[in-house]
């Protein structure tokens, strides 16, 4: 049923979001995030680094992702803004505080649009003919674009960012058929091989259930795991679009999430049932030896099933695709929630008479086609993606408990069950994460998060004193001890490549983040600015916060 376009003027003539998006639009967009190019691989992955013992990988990755999902539905529907993953830190924390935590949410957002345009291609490049004709990737393994795929990738790009700028009505639009066609396409490859390929006896080879043990299934959650069950948060992103955020977003959230973990859980057995047993007899270095990027046409073309290895590849560009749409729009959002508390350039914050945030939308093309730059491949980057996104997750739990407490008279349509126990478990969770990620990886990140400072000092510098809003300083203070904090821990831990101690014993070190982070949690939730405060940035944000009336 066609939606009733409302105005981008509010009675004050200033422009807003077009609150356009229903339950299942919503709903829609975090699915579509969570199936993505991660589905194609993160099977193959988890199964290479766990065993069989990946399936507790997929596990416990959703139930540390529910937990933080249920934290931001609550989140979302108090406080339903764009780019919400920002303006939650910045309403606890103030203006720094939400720059801190909307540059790690825009850093992952605007790195994975690029990334999975790149995947499309490079499942692509599979096909023969697409091979010899189009001449997307260099040779030689690099699986960097040549001139040709550059040409391509920007085609995508351009197309992403024509819909993003016709307005998040199309963008809903365009995605729920995208979304449907994902979604039936994994269960029909788990399907078709359970039925037609399926060995109970590879859920005991190679080394019996779980070869490498419990550090397997842990190192395993970086590698790919995580990564394909990100993406809930988006529409917490679009909240500022909602039609009736305080009923829809939480639903949404926990609906996609339910499904989106159902999904990767059946095509994890398929894939393991369905892989020869003479691959596994020794170990998992090596389950699938053709097709690696597209390993579930392969199994498919194995079991008699070539038709289906067809759709796959189909799927293989169409998924990435759809994910590359969403994150284009979602980093745009966050962009433009740093832009209206000025903690970059104001011009980020402003709105076409679409209703559209068109500054914040041409900055993730423009860095988008940075990113399509000879950087290390698709999975090399899903490490780095992981632990930024993880980086941003952790925001969520200690901004809800500091707005629970600060801003206690708010009405919250959704409240997470057990808030001041799920809370703390989910940020350190997510330093979890973190820490599984390894030293390799989170030092980069870091890096990155100091170049974002050193924009912040610049965006303030070339400000009107007028337009600054005042930075407290003591409310972050946690937030540089905790970055530094699990920088050392994971230099003296056991997971990654390179430039670990592995200093920290087996378990103690997990023991060790669990401890350190409720340490930080309790003293970051002190430190919070004042109810006064956040009642003051509340009333700035009174005009999105609250549904236009149709």
């Amino acid at each position: 049923m066609a939606e009733r376009v409302q105005s981008a003027t509010s009675g004050s003539g200033t422009r807003q979001l077009h609150r356009s998006v229903g339950f299942y639009g919503l709903m829609f967009v975090s699915l579509g995030s969570i199936i993505g190019s991660g589905w194609l691989l993160g099977a193959l992955k988890a199964a290479k680094v766990a065993g069989p013992a990946s399936l507790l990988s997929w596990i416990l990755t959703a139930v540390i992702m529910a937990t933080l999902a249920l934290v931001h539905a609550e989140l979302g529907a108090a406080y339903p803004m764009a780019g919400g993953t920002a303006r939650f830190p910045a309403l606890a924390y103030g203006v720094l505080g939400g720059f801190a935590g909307g540059w790690v949410a825009w850093l992952q957002a605007v790195a994975l649009a690029p990334v999975e345009v790149e995947a499309s291609l490079q499942y692509l490049d599979n096909i023969t003919w697409v091979k010899q004709h189009l001449n997307l990737l260099h040779s030689g393994g690099s699986e960097t674009l040549t001139a040709s795929g550059f040409a391509w990738a920007t085609v995508l790009m351009l197309v992403f960012t024509v819909i993003n700028l016709v307005g998040v009505k199309l963008l809903s639009e365009s995605n729920t058929a995208t979304v449907i066609w994902k979604v039936a396409v994994p269960v029909l490859t788990v399907v078709v091989l359970l039925s037609l390929r399926f060995h109970p006896g590879n859920f005991s080879a190679g080394g019996g259930f779980a070869p490498s043990g419990a550090h397997g299934v842990f190192a395993a959650l970086p590698v790919g795991v995580v990564f394909a069950l990100q993406g809930f948060e988006q529409a917490v992103q679009l909240g500022g679009e909602s039609r009736n955020p305080q009923k829809d977003i939480s639903r949404a959230i926990i609906t996609a999430m339910v499904i989106g973990t159902i999904v990767y859980l059946l095509l994890e057995i398929a894939f393991i049932g369905a892989l020869d047993p003479a691959s596994i007899v020794k170990n998992w270095d090596n389950p699938i030896t053709q097709g690696s990027f597209g390993p579930y046409a392969t199994l498919a073309t194995l079991a008699g099933a070539g038709w289906l290895a067809y759709i796959l590849y189909a799927d293989a560009f169409v998924s990435p695709a759809g994910t590359g749409l969403l994150y284009l729009g979602t980093s745009s959002r966050i962009s433009y929630a740093m832009g209206k508390e000025r903690a970059l350039p104001k011009q980020l914050g402003k709105l076409s008479v679409r209703g559209v945030p068109v500054w914040s939308i041409v900055l993730s093309f423009v860095v988008g086609e940075i990113m399509f730059l000879p950087f290390p491949s698709w999975q090399d980057l899903v490490e780095v993606i992981t632990s930024a996104t993880a980086l941003m997750y952790a925001f969520a739990p200690v901004s809800m408990i500091a707005l629970r407490k600060r801003d206690p008279e708010r009405a919250r349509p959704y409240r997470a069950p057990a808030g001041n126990v799920l809370a703390p478990a989910g940020f350190a969770a997510a330093n979890l994460i973190i820490y599984w990620t390894g030293f390799d990886t989170t030092w980069k990140i870091m890096v990155a998060i100091v170049v974002g400072f050193v924009l912040f000092l610049i965006a303030r510098a070339t400000t009107k004193p007028a337009d600054r809003l005042p930075v407290d300083w003591k409310a972050v203070a946690w937030v540089p001890v905790w970055l530094a904090g699990m920088v050392l821990i994971d230099w003296l831990g056991r997971y990654g490549d390179t430039g670990e101690l592995k200093a920290l014993p087996e378990w103690w070190d997990l023991l060790a983040v669990i401890v350190f982070s409720l340490v930080i949690f309790y003293w970051a939730v002190s430190l919070a600015v004042s109810g006064d405060k956040v009642r003051a940035a509340i009333e700035r944000e009174t005009e999105e916060l609250v549904p236009e009336r149709i």
